[in-house]
């Protein structure tokens, strides 16, 4: 997929870069497969805002998503490749031969018309689903499954892959994007191939309001603010954050500080990924 530049017309349009949607076959989702996305504003059941810089834009629909793929040595045929406006990647429609119909993400190289599948048999092909112990050592996989039966919770943003790299007893190593390797069961599940819209990354949008149209509301610099409300604020004119390490508006070191504290899945990393931080 190509990127589509803009004429500067306007100021707001300069710099600024769009998707083409070559790839996308059909505009409008299944209807079976939707469902309405309720607006919360980063409120909580208290109407306390529990999450920053989240309300307005257009409104959404969700896309029930097969992460599972729990039908298994069922082929479906690809129907269609969809937009999906809650996540970067791509989607697929499947037909299934019993006459279900699914939404999966879709890799790089799916085209209307293929054929995928899921099971311990299915062949090494793109879109296939299979467990880890079945995949060949150096495979780029996506989707991967961290429980068996739960699907897939790594690996599922546009243009991302992971790598096969061992296998070792009930284990395997898997290469993530960020770098890090980890422990997965063989019995978890992982897709064959690259995710699609891998020119995601490449995309500016050149201006505040095409951030507000995804719901996304401004960030304000800490030393813009009181005192009362972040430990950077006050002072008269400009002035430094005025201690060793920024802080969050919480008083918790930033810019390197490590907060993973979660001693249970320590055993499953082998090697973490690397940082300019601390």
């Amino acid at each position: 997929m190509a990127v589509k530049v803009y004429k500067p017309t306007t100021p707001g349009l300069r710099d600024m870069t769009g998707y083409t949607f070559d790839e996308i076959t059909k505009t409008t989702p299944e209807r079976s497969l939707v469902v309405i996305r309720k607006q919360y504003s980063g409120r909580n059941n208290q109407g306390r805002v529990t999450v920053r810089h989240q309300g307005g834009g257009h409104r959404q629909f969700i896309r029930k998503i097969d992460f599972k793929r729990d039908k298994l040595d069922i082929p479906a045929k690809v129907a269609a490749i969809e937009y999906d406006p809650n996540r970067t990647a791509r989607l697929a429609l499947l037909y299934y031969a019993d006459g279900e119909k699914r939404y999966i993400l879709a890799p790089v190289g799916l085209k209307v018309g293929d054929t995928v599948v899921a099971g311990a048999n299915a062949e090494i092909r793109i879109g296939n689903t299979l467990p880890i112990a079945n995949i060949p050592v150096g495979t780029t996989i996506h989707n991967i499954e961290m429980h068996l039966g739960k699907g897939g919770q790594l690996v599922r943003s546009a243009g991302s892959s992971a790598q096969l790299l061992a296998k070792e007893g009930d284990n395997a190593q898997i290469r993530m994007p960020s770098g890090e390797v980890r422990l997965v069961r063989q019995i978890c599940s992982a897709t064959i191939g690259q995710l699609g819209n891998v020119e995601h990354s490449n995309i500016k949008l050149g201006k505040a309001g095409r951030k507000r149209h995804m719901g996304i509301r401004p960030t304000v610099r800490g030393t813009a603010m009181s005192p009362r409300d972040h430990p950077h604020g006050g002072g008269e004119g400009r002035q430094p954050a005025g201690m060793p390490s920024p802080k969050t508006p919480w008083g918790k070191p930033t810019r390197g500080y490590r907060t993973r504290r979660n001693k249970e899945t320590d055993q499953y990393i082998v090697r973490r990924r690397k940082t300019g931080g601390r």
